[in-house]
């Protein structure tokens, strides 16, 4: 079974992301999705054919990570993009923030301040399902950093190709232009 590309075309026209950009995003995500499906082929077959204890069986099977999680973060990002109100004060998803950061500005404030740190990676919301506490996380590589037990919430990418080419090296730019295309909608409905 392979895994179909997702089709993201509706976000062409946000504000603050030119065409250029966006398309090759879409490009990148694309990558993703057919290095994830030769992957799970190729590590199917070495399965079939006796090959499960090789040295590069196990390369492929780690290299799995790193596409499948580029796969899976770029659909979070693009689904929590698209958006044109704001998160309302009254929904359980503000509720849940101002419980967990003190308030919804202290919790924007960390997340911005997160995107702007010097590095490639990610910014995650999550919600810890034990306690279900939310917390902010760094995430250098799609395939490290992830914390277990929590359940992604809101992703914003902070690789160059996510900004680059329409605020060069003004990543703060990006994340305003971000922050006002959230479709808080999608974010609200990870929340456990």
């Amino acid at each position: 079974m392979s895994y179909p590309a997702k089709d993201y075309s509706s976000l062409l026209g946000m504000p603050g992301f030119s065409e250029t950009l966006l398309k090759n995003h879409f490009t990148l995500y694309q990558g993703y999705v057919n290095n994830t499906n030769k992957l799970m082929e190729n590590l199917a077959q070495m399965v079939k054919d006796g090959r499960a204890t090789t040295p590069e069986f196990a390369e492929l099977k780690r290299r799995l990570g790193w596409e499948w999680n580029g796969m899976r973060l770029h659909e979070y990002y693009f689904e929590n993009l698209g958006g044109k109100e704001a998160l309302s004060t009254g929904s359980r998803l503000y509720q849940k923030i101002a419980e967990s950061f003190g308030s919804y500005e202290l919790w924007e404030k960390e997340f911005k301040a997160i995107g702007t740190m010097r590095g490639i990676g990610w910014v995650g919301l999550y919600q810890d399902l034990s306690g279900g506490r939310l917390i902010n996380f760094w995430i250098n590589e799609h395939d490290v950093g992830h914390p277990a037990g929590c359940e992604l919430l809101l992703i914003m990418d902070v690789f160059e190709h996510a900004y680059m080419i329409d605020y060069g090296l003004k990543k703060a730019d990006y994340i305003e232009a971000f922050f006002k295309n959230l479709n808080w909608k999608a974010v609200e409905s990870r929340l456990k």
